[in-house]
């Protein structure tokens, strides 16, 4: 008797230069009833042999960079041909990601751009011979840019999607495929997640992207390069009580920041908030550099806080999937179990005498037009005022990442600013002049 996933479409692997089916499949989410074809790590292993028996008889490949940039172009405007999906369009791939991951429109197109031009700006490097890895996470596809970077410099790249999205990877594989890429060059990978410790023995370059737990647990593996959490930081320097409006550049994590320097020109909280809301609220808040705390150095944190608060409240999801306000959209949980743990891991962090100052309710459902059935599950906005000790802050908040945009505000000493900013990997200061570069 036939089951009702046997006419659901299954996106397939993509193995020794063909698209490839699996009897071992995990579910999509949203109710499209699609699934994801897995590979066993009996399978990947044997794999790895075929690559060492042709890799020496094929040609070199040229013009890396230039099919690159047309990959891209198919990826953002064209159609391409998925194993087990079919011909997909550009409108369809984005009609996709809002069913299966929630991802608004305009953030597709946004990621879209930014995988080009950083394609477009990279250095170019010599192609080594290696068989390189990149393990991507769920909550962006702009980490596709790590795809493209080992495509360009080694021998052959294999790509393990997050199963929560991998329709990103499969579409960004068919459009190098497209313009001519070779497909002994390319694999996509997807796996259980115990899996990709075996992935990481049988490949000679790693990337890999993940949360605190799984950088923990490959943090030792050789010819690793590990992005894990972030914990984007943004400082407050006393004599401001406020910063600029425009953007704000993440400082080099290995360049002092000294959270002493004053800024003259800044003077209200107005311009600080309209500083600070696009680094919490950008990209849905789901980017490791988004800011996660904001220290107020040797000032009252309150005003600012309370602020900040207000604005990240006006931030509503619009009729989706397409948000009424572009510029900072939020995006969908297709499973509402998740919306609830992500919004409750902001509220079981909180002591005694913190407080949640955003005011709209946390987890709530759209109905506008275009809608699943039931309503789109989000998790609104978050802001907490910490109250810890200004000369050895330490709270369970501090640098705490969600899926969506929050963080926590807290007053410190120059001397804890500047530990608090050792510890994070994007370090934001005011720019010098209002509406200016930092």
């Amino acid at each position: 008797m036939r089951g009702p996933d046997d006419e659901a479409p299954v996106l397939c692997s993509y193995r020794r230069g063909d698209w490839q089916p699996s009897l071992d499949t995990a579910p999509l989410p949203g109710a499209t009833r699609a699934r994801l074809a897995l590979v066993p790590h009996i399978v990947a292993h044997s794999d790895r042999r075929w690559w060492d028996g042709i890799r020496a008889d094929l040609p070199p490949l040229s013009g890396r960079r230039e099919l690159v940039l047309s990959a891209l172009e198919l990826f953002r405007h064209g159609t391409v041909t998925i194993g087990g999906i079919g011909p997909q369009s550009a409108d369809a791939f984005r009609a996709a990601l809002w069913e299966s991951a929630g991802l608004p429109g305009p953030l597709v197109e946004r990621w879209g751009a930014m995988l080009y031009e950083g394609a477009a700006r990279r250095e170019t490097v010599a192609p080594d011979d290696a068989l390189a890895l990149v393990a991507l996470p769920g909550n962006t596809f702009t980490c596709l840019d790590s795809v493209l970077e080992q495509a360009e410099r080694s021998a052959c790249v294999w790509v393990r999607p997050s199963r929560r999205e991998p329709l990103s990877a499969a579409r960004l594989l068919a459009a190098l495929l497209a313009v001519g890429w070779p497909p002994a060059r390319l694999g996509l990978y997807p796996t259980e997640q115990h899996t990709l410790h075996g992935l990481l023995k049988l490949t000679d370059r790693h990337v890999v992207y993940g949360g605190s737990g799984l950088a923990a647990s490959v943090r030792d593996s050789p010819a690793l390069a590990l992005h894990g959490p972030g914990r984007g930081c943004a400082l407050v320097p006393p004599g401001t009580g406020a910063g600029a409006a425009g953007a704000a550049g993440a400082a080099d994590p290995l360049d002092p920041v000294d959270p002493l320097d004053r800024v003259d020109s800044v003077d209200s909280v107005d311009d600080m908030v309209a500083w600070l809301l696009p680094l919490i609220a950008a990209d849905s808040g789901r980017f490791c550099s988004n800011v996660r705390t904001v220290v107020c150095v040797d000032h009252d944190p309150e005003p600012l806080a309370k602020a900040l608060a207000a604005a990240l409240d006006a931030l509503h999801p619009g009729p989706a999937p397409d948000p009424a306000d572009p510029r900072w959209p939020l995006t969908a949980f297709r499973d509402p179990a998740e919306a609830d743990r992500a919004a409750a891991s902001v509220r079981d962090r909180l002591r005694p005498g913190d407080h949640l100052l955003t005011r709209e309710p946390t987890v709530v459902t759209g109905t506008g037009v275009g809608t699943r059935t039931g309503g789109d599950v989000y998790v609104r906005p978050q802001l907490a005022l910490l109250r810890t000790d200004p000369a050895a802050p330490s709270h369970p908040l501090i640098g705490h990442e969600v899926p969506f945009p929050f963080a926590a505000v807290l007053g410190a000493t120059a001397d804890a600013a500047r530990a608090l900013a050792d510890e994070a990997l994007f370090v934001y200061r005011p720019p010098a002049t209002p509406g200016g570069a930092p």
